[in-house]
């Protein structure tokens, strides 16, 4: 019977928002906890950096791998440049970073200066609202067991309970927090879930490596964890989980480097990151120089000037994005010699069409439909199906409501 009845309540819910980014603005209004409680859907988004898709053949993950084959799953595309902080933000946002604003994990902002992953002031992260400021002003209840930008209060508002990025806490303490939150007296209707080791060891060792392999098997265990836990406490058959990576990994080898110093004067330069791709800020009065060493294609790598990035990277018209942008061939990187790559590994930032750069999607619970196989997943689509999982309205982003109405039951 309950079965039955949450089943109506979901499609209840899933019937609102809209298909179609132009019919998304309006939306249906926001709900009161009283509509939703006590039996809606908890909604539980999981990232898992750096995880391929293709992780899921090698026989060290088999509840991500039940997962997937109980729901629906996809090698998901991310955003350029393929690297944490952008994605993140853009999987909870729905834009392209050139529209979020967070650009990059580094980059230059011309009022309030260099960004690092360590800022938390509101100016960084307000050109978007991610989905939990949404959720707790539709009147839900939200925690975020780290996210990028959990920690600021955007647009006047924080997630009801939220951790402070702390990268030597386990999987398994982080699952009991969240798990702790849902016995507390307020317990989250939406949350997030991270966890960095797999990104951390495929950059170590490889994306090929046995040590990535057994980090992905700790990751696949906590989640083991929040299964047997949300079980306990009776809420795994209403639980809806969505799980993701930022970006994949591509094998490097320090005999793969494209030294920029063989292309312009270092001292040119302000390199504001460099690896798979580069940020580069000509020095005041050598910009005519820069552009014309660096600009067009060089052997496994390619530059833009700022206005002349290919549309189908969706990047460039933020001010954000440095003037100038360099992308290297996948496995390859974009070092100088005064840093240079000097074991092999792995890395990411690559363009999204590669297949390195393909990134887990998995969703599992009461309104997925089993087996499910999504084609062409871009990651600002995540957005819209959160929102259509929690029963509120999401501002409409770059994404294709859509293509995740295949995932659902109808």
């Amino acid at each position: 019977m309950f079965r039955i009845l949450f089943a109506c309540v979901a499609l209840a819910f899933l019937s609102g928002p809209a298909a179609s980014a132009s019919e998304a603005e309006p939306g249906p209004r926001a709900l009161e906890v009283s509509d939703v409680h006590p039996l809606a859907p908890l909604t539980i988004l999981v990232s898992i950096d750096g995880f391929r898709p293709d992780y899921l053949e090698r026989g060290a993950t088999p509840t991500l791998s039940a997962l997937a084959e109980g729901g629906a799953r996809a090698a998901m595309r991310p955003s350029f440049p393929s690297v944490t902080f952008p994605n993140h933000y853009t999987l909870v946002t729905g834009l392209h970073p050139d529209r979020h604003g967070i650009v990059g994990n580094a980059f230059v902002d011309p009022v309030l200066g260099r960004f690092s992953m360590a800022r938390k002031e509101t100016a960084w992260w307000d050109q978007a609202e991610p989905v939990w400021v949404t959720a707790e002003k539709a009147g839900l209840t939200t925690g975020t067991m780290f996210w990028p930008g959990s920690e600021t209060e955007i647009r006047g508002v924080r997630p009801a309970h939220w951790r402070e990025f702390d990268q030597d806490l386990s999987g398994d303490a982080r699952v009991d927090q969240i798990l702790a939150w849902l016995d507390g007296p307020r317990p989250p209707a939406f949350a997030t879930l991270y966890f960095d080791i797999v990104d951390s060891a495929g950059h170590r060792h490889g994306p090929d490596a046995p040590e990535t392999a057994a980090a992905a098997a700790e990751v696949d265990a906590a989640l083991a964890r929040l299964l047997q836990g949300l079980e306990a406490r009776g809420l795994r058959e209403r639980t809806h989980l969505v799980i993701v990576a930022d970006h994949g990994m591509a094998a490097t080898d320090p005999s793969r480097v494209v030294w920029l110093d063989d292309l312009v004067d270092p001292a040119a330069l302000d390199i504001i990151y460099a690896g798979a791709a580069a940020f580069l800020e000509p020095v005041p009065g050598r910009e005519a120089e820069v552009e014309a060493a660096l600009v067009g294609r060089h052997p496994h790598a390619e530059c833009w000037t700022r206005s002349s990035i290919p549309a189908r990277l969706a990047l460039g018209r933020n001010p954000r994005v440095s003037s100038i942008v360099c992308a290297a061939e996948p496995g390859w990187l974009l070092a100088t010699r005064a840093r240079p790559v000097t074991r092999p590994g792995g890395a990411h930032g690559y363009d999204p069409a590669a297949p390195e750069m393909a990134a887990l999607f998995i969703a599992h619970g009461p309104a997925i439909r089993p087996g499910t196989v999504l084609q062409e997943l871009d990651s600002v689509d995540v957005h819209p199906l959160l929102g259509r999982l929690l029963g509120i309205a999401v501002s409409a982003g770059d994404g294709n409501p859509g293509d995740t109405l295949p995932a659902m039951i109808p």
